[in-house]
């Protein structure tokens, strides 16, 4: 019901815009130049306050309503919920959510199907409560702006405020969902460092989180720091990235130097769009591509070869990575090498040197460091890459260097972690957060070399 009341606003926001702009014009009788501010701007501030406070009510109610009612479901039922802990309660509350709108759950009782019940009026009276409110605040505000609409109003003024406080409100709700992510990683990561010592975690050889708490210490609850290391997961990143980058680089930088210096505008304005509709394709589909095509491939080669190759191999993976991230080494480079003044290109040509030389011996210097900024952001992309791994490269945490065994990555495990419903105050589940933590310093480092080496290209070529 909310969804067709904002449609309901949107649509009153429309309305309010031509009637606002109508009574401008007819407030000069149709002599604009007369007008403080443009028709559309009056338009404008009438369709802000006619649906924005409106707009705001709900996204404030959408943000405090799930916890209240939650709230509301415990306090009914804090018999029934007296002798579980926090996570059966989040669950049966979850499940009775579920319940309310039709959802299906793994079982149902009496208590939960009653706590559905409650928990579907509740929500129902504040659906209407919050379409109440909606409605007044979207009738006083278009009253209040309607009556404002004169030819000296300034409703310019008040627009530019209004849109200035939004852009501001979307830059704040970015910099602290930034900072609030950065917060959860770390926080989380000095809980599991807690148990499991940094520099075991840091240096440590052997990876099987699933067997954390087997062994002797097990009924003690003790935790077994030795089998968290990180070594072989960052090992198997690096080499698939590594694979992926020797297919992605050479490809990606030849085509962009045949689009931007060979290629006719007709072959180009073809090419191009076409190459970059690799990037375009779910990385699920190149994971499907890997599995039932590339590695049997592979795998057939290498035994005709008398050479062991796994079914999941870190080459199938890094092959088909490598063809996934080739549209963003190209159209970069290709920005990049377009970027280079022709003036150089002209210069190199009066001298005497044929297109081949001018762009190794002038393009390339030129637009090098452009190319390696293109080359890191690739690299950053290729070590995020989760589906063709868990699909073509395997779950094995192998400290390997041979692309023709198994391997798994740091993105991988984090998501191997998180299946299911977890306890988040077990090592198992927390190493996924210091994963996640080496993995964000890593890829921010290459992201501030990248950006570093941008820099220094535009202070030397603009």
């Amino acid at each position: 019901m909310v969804g067709y009341l904002v449609v309901l606003l949107l649509v009153l926001a429309a309305a309010a815009y031509w009637i606002g702009r109508t009574r401008a014009i007819a407030s000069v009788n149709g002599d604009v130049a007369r007008l403080h501010s443009l028709p559309g701007q009056h338009g404008m501030f009438l369709a802000l306050f006619a649906a924005g406070p409106a707009l705001l009510a709900i996204l404030l109610w959408s943000l405090v309503t799930p916890g209240i009612e939650s709230s509301i479901i415990a306090d009914r039922f804090s018999s029934e919920l007296s002798g579980m802990g926090i996570p059966q309660v989040e669950a049966f509350i979850r499940d009775a959510r579920a319940m309310a709108f039709g959802g299906l759950v793994g079982f149902a009782d009496p208590t939960k199907e009653a706590a559905a019940a409650v928990y579907k009026s509740v929500h129902t009276t504040s659906t209407w409560i919050i379409w109440a409110v909606a409605l007044v605040l979207s009738a006083s505000g278009f009253y209040w702006a309607y009556s404002r609409i004169a030819q000296a109003y300034r409703a310019r003024h008040v627009v530019e405020r209004v849109l200035r406080a939004f852009l501001i409100a979307c830059s704040v709700v970015a910099i602290l969902t930034t900072i609030g992510i950065v917060l959860s990683l770390i926080f989380e990561s000095l809980r599991f460092f807690q148990q499991v010592p940094f520099y075991k975690f840091l240096f440590g050889t052997h990876w099987s989180p699933q067997s954390a708490f087997t062994g002797a210490g097990a009924e003690a609850g003790a935790v077994n720091q030795d089998i968290f290391g990180m070594v072989p997961l960052f090992a198997g990143t690096l080499l698939i990235t590594l694979i992926a980058m020797l297919v992605a680089a050479p490809i990606g930088l030849m085509a962009a130097i045949y689009l931007s210096d060979y290629a006719s505008k007709s072959v180009r304005a073809v090419a191009k769009p076409v190459l970059e509709i690799l990037a375009g394709i779910p990385t699920v589909v190149y994971g499907f591509f890997a599995a039932l095509t590339v590695a049997p491939y592979f795998r057939g080669i290498g035994e005709s070869l008398g050479l062991n190759v796994a079914s999941e191999s870190a080459l199938a993976a890094g092959v088909v990575m490598g063809i996934m991230i080739i549209p963003f080494v190209s159209s970069l480079s290709d920005d990049v090498i377009n970027a280079v003044p022709q003036s150089l290109r002209d210069g190199s040509a009066g001298l005497g040197a044929t297109k081949s030389e001018t762009i190794r011996k002038v393009v390339l210097p030129a637009a090098l460091p452009g190319i390696v900024s293109a080359m890191l952001l690739a690299v950053s992309r290729a070590i995020g890459e989760t589906m063709i791994v868990v699909m073509a490269a395997g779950l094995a945490a192998n400290l390997t260097a041979n692309p023709l065994e198994a391997v798994t990555t740091v993105t991988v495990q984090i998501v191997t972690l998180l299946v299911g419903d977890q306890e988040f105050d077990s090592a198992k589940t927390l190493a996924a957060f210091a994963l996640g933590l080496v993995l964000f310093c890593i890829t921010l480092t290459l992201n501030i070399v990248a950006l570093r080496v941008v820099q220094k290209y535009r202070e030397q070529y603009d």
